[in-house]
């Protein structure tokens, strides 16, 4: 299945209704597809072609849907862009991709017209909204969404000759090395992980609302897209989390579940004004970024009467892996059981499979998994091994076939459910004059997840503060991911061959509180 067949089905089986509702704007399934026809036109106008790249960076908003699809129906690639990334990044991004087409927002213009300093080729720019004069004076070619969108016509082409393995989106993931690595996901990938979610619901599942409050720019928007049109349900889109705000939605629309992070989660919990709104519509919210602590599942149920539920996912597997089921009762510590159409295995070092209850690395298998790197063979043939997806992430299974995930290979922090890999962090600090060594870990955090603690050898003679360093890592890196705190220490701890031993300084500070 194409995903661009989904929406011309989704009216086809549902009649014309509300689908994305976003401020005081609301728009039905039958408009939604008629702008991303005409946003189809004009991204082939600008010599969008079949396999050509659109980069799309944006807060969330109704355009982000319009754009997925317009992009889509012309066979162009998406390649989606978290905006609270640093322009350096999306200037890799740009280069590495070779966007055609860039489709962001006034606020962020600025930061994408500095992004395209030193491309041998600048992409063209789409502006949603209003962009200031300033920016248009940059030299770069922008076009005014609410100008050129609305004089369209409606892009009908049946010639691309698109396939299920065709390539949608490459979604650029941090790298432990310091550089992105494009993730290729097709058509037939997003289409299966959709799939087994929706084998995981209810008979008697109704159709309904949900909230759209997860970055949409990122792997979460195209979930939430391909499952509003399967399951003919709508969404109320947030361009950022509000506790009461998404209150005030839950009641209004009597919304049964929603996708959130560890930390909005206990942003709600710890609401004051939780109790002024009837909240008995709402039975699940689901978690999957980091690991959800214990007793904030249990307050939550207490305060809403609602289950929180764990997920495993990462990007390489479109995203799905593993959930808690309704079915199934919650073990604490587990993400629950593999989806439906996804096979997984624990091996060891020798590639072979590890007895129940046995730690070794997690392997992934199925329709959802990607066929590899963007213009990185290496990278690929290391992930993709005998049809089998290295996550790099170490897990154990139980009896009853539940997942743990015991640890990060790769040191991977998730801090409010955005991905921060230490190494980059720590390239960065070591290139500071002050810094002779550098160690990045996580610390849990109830309202994160986890927080970022830096551990920091200074060089002799150098008297640095803990602000200054902080202050300088916000000025190279975008702000989620530079540390929260700063550990001054004589020395890092290492094993025999040097190796700095991170689980020593997880140890060390395990009971430092981050959250005030």
């Amino acid at each position: 299945m194409l995903l661009t067949e989904l929406l011309g089905e989704n009216i086809e089986k549902f009649g014309e209704y509300n689908l994305l509702y976003y401020n005081e704007e609301t728009y039905t399934n039958s408009e939604t597809e008629i702008i991303c026809k005409k946003v189809s036109s004009l991204v082939h106008s600008l010599g969008v072609e079949k396999g050509d790249r659109v980069l799309i960076c944006m807060p969330n908003c109704p355009e982000v849907i319009f754009s997925y699809q317009g992009v889509l129906g012309v066979g162009g690639i998406i390649v989606p862009v978290m905006y609270l990334l640093h322009e350096n990044e999306i200037n890799y991004i740009l280069r590495n991709s070779e966007a055609k087409v860039v489709i962001t927002s006034s606020t962020l213009l600025r930061k994408i017209i500095n992004s395209t300093n030193g491309l041998s080729v600048v992409p063209k720019v789409i502006c949603i909204d209003q962009p200031d004069e300033a920016d248009l004076q940059e030299g770069i070619k922008v076009i005014e969404w609410n100008q050129a969108v609305p004089n369209m016509p409606i892009y009908e082409n049946n010639s691309l000759n698109m396939k299920e393995s065709d390539v949608a989106v490459i979604l650029y993931t941090s790298g432990t090395t310091g550089v992105p690595k494009g993730v290729m996901l097709t058509h037939k990938n997003l289409y299966a992980n959709s799939m087994s979610g929706l084998a995981l619901r209810e008979e008697e599942d109704t159709r309904g609302t949900t909230i759209g409050v997860l970055p949409l720019a990122h792997i979460y928007g195209f979930g939430i897209m391909n499952g509003m049109f399967l399951l003919g349900s709508s969404v109320v889109i947030f361009s950022k989390f509000d506790a009461e705000e998404v209150f005030k939605v839950i009641e209004k629309y009597k919304v049964k579940s929603f996708a959130a992070v560890p930390a909005m989660v206990h942003a709600m919990l710890y609401h004051p004004n939780a109790e002024q709104y009837d909240l008995s519509s709402l039975e699940t919210v689901g978690s999957g970024s980091a690991a959800l602590a214990v007793s904030l599942r249990h307050k939550f149920k207490e305060r809403f009467g609602a289950e929180v539920r764990d997920a495993y996912g990462l990007s390489e597997a479109s995203p799905g892996v593993a959930t808690q089921r309704n079915n199934m009762p919650i073990k604490e510590g587990s993400v629950g059981v593999p989806m439906p159409g996804v096979s997984i295995k624990i091996v060891d070092e020798q590639g072979q499979e590890v007895a129940v209850g046995d730690v070794g690395e997690l392997l992934v298998q199925g329709d959802n998994v990607t066929p590899g790197y963007y213009k990185n063979e290496e990278a690929t043939e290391k992930a993709l091994q005998n049809g089998w997806l290295h996550t790099g992430d170490m897990a154990k299974v139980d009896e009853e076939g539940y997942l743990y995930i015991v640890d990060r290979k790769k040191d991977l922090i998730i801090r409010g459910g955005f991905n921060i890999y230490p190494r980059d962090l720590e390239e960065l600090l070591v290139k500071h004059e002050a810094v002779l060594e550098a160690a990045v870990i996580g610390i849990p955090s109830e309202r994160m997840g986890e927080e970022i603690l830096a551990c920091i050898v200074k060089k002799q003679g150098f008297n640095i503060s803990e602000n200054e360093i902080i202050q300088y890592c916000q000025k190279n890196l975008a702000k989620y991911k530079t540390p929260r705190h700063i550990e001054f220490i004589d020395e890092l701890p290492r094993n025999g061959v040097g190796k700095i031993l991170k689980t020593k300084l997880r140890e060390h500070f395990a009971t430092l509180t981050l959250d005030n």
